[in-house]
């Protein structure tokens, strides 16, 4: 089978041998396609991730071989995510899901940029589901970057119509004004690309130019979704007094917020990472009924053209990477 592995500051495919089950519980299934993520770009850009690293796992697959307790058969397609929180852990009881040290142990292997992956029964059980009818294969891969986004919703714990504005609109960006428009807020984004500025208006959702915006300090809450030192004076300038700034972006100098700003104006600044099996399931019914649109979003690459998916999303040439693996 081939696989897409980090080598000397470059993704190479390769072939190697094709995953089988034996006598383990789980399925392994073929990849049609799946979503580069930015912590994806981030592990590859920043060295993070070692040479012979399989990134992705924003996966639509269909069950190849399967011995598990499961709904699912042989033959079904289906989405997943690749991390599993125990439930029982410190973390877990106070809602840290994706700090579970279970959570951050188990993954898809060997990793979504492969023609196949083994899922454990524990994946099976808790965070796959049958792929919708309606969306398609690029639609449905979705699934896991927009559940990041109803965690982050969630998170934030937002009164109804509360002003949130959203500081970077790539394809998170994106995801995220949708959904915090779907848990009833009234969402402002902002972006210096006009391209994904328009995007959002179309969307039904204003957005304008960061440089454009008028700094009244008028805003319930700002979700930072831009990985730029800058999105941070953007926040500060645009938060209420006693307003919350959640944060879902590294910054490249790992900057942070004055300390002052946060003791003299009550302001309250929480991280989001990953979602938890229940935010996963209300994310593939915001796609599923359309409350979330991402048609389009995607760009489509070749399996064995994936330095230049990952080039040109480095490069803003595009919103969004999807690697369609196998048909």
């Amino acid at each position: 089978m081939k696989i897409a592995v980090i080598e000397k500051n470059h993704i190479v495919t390769q072939e190697v041998e094709t995953l089988n089950l034996d006598d383990k519980k789980g399925a392994i299934v073929k990849v049609l396609g799946c979503g580069l993520c930015g912590s994806d770009i981030v592990k590859f850009r920043e060295h993070i991730s070692k040479d012979g690293t399989v990134l992705g796992h924003e996966i639509v697959a269909q069950i190849e071989e399967i011995n598990s307790e499961s709904p699912f058969k042989k033959g079904d397609k289906i989405v997943t995510s690749h991390h599993i929180p125990c439930g029982k852990c410190n973390y877990c009881k106070h809602g840290n899901v994706s700090m579970c040290e279970h959570f951050k142990s188990t993954n898809i292997r060997p990793g979504g940029f492969s023609e196949y992956v083994y899922l454990s029964e524990e994946h099976l059980l808790n965070v796959a589901h049958h792929m919708p009818e309606n969306l398609t294969e690029m639609e449905a891969s979705f699934y896991e970057p927009l559940g990041c986004c109803v965690r982050a919703v969630r998170r934030a714990n937002l009164m109804p119509q509360s002003k949130v504005l959203v500081v970077g609109l790539g394809s998170i960006g994106i995801l995220m004004s949708q959904a915090l428009n779907a848990f009833g807020m009234q969402v402002t984004g902002c972006d210096l690309i006009q391209e994904r500025i328009d995007i959002l208006n179309n969307l039904g959702i204003n957005a304008f130019n960061s440089g454009a915006l008028p700094a009244k300090r008028e805003y319930d809450s700002v979700f930072l979704t831009a990985g730029a030192d800058k999105a941070l004076d953007t926040a500060l300038a645009n938060i209420r007094n006693g307003g919350t700034i959640l944060v879902f972006a590294s910054t490249p100098h790992n900057s942070g917020f004055p300390n002052n700003e946060i003791y003299y104006r009550e302001l309250t600044v929480l991280g989001s990472y990953s979602p938890s099996p229940a935010d996963l399931k209300e994310s593939l019914y915001l796609l599923k009924t359309e409350k979330v649109k991402v048609k389009n979003l995607s760009t489509v690459y070749k399996l064995d053209d994936i330095q230049k998916a990952f080039d040109d999303t480095i490069n803003n040439k595009i919103i969004k990477a999807y690697i369609k693996i196998k048909d």
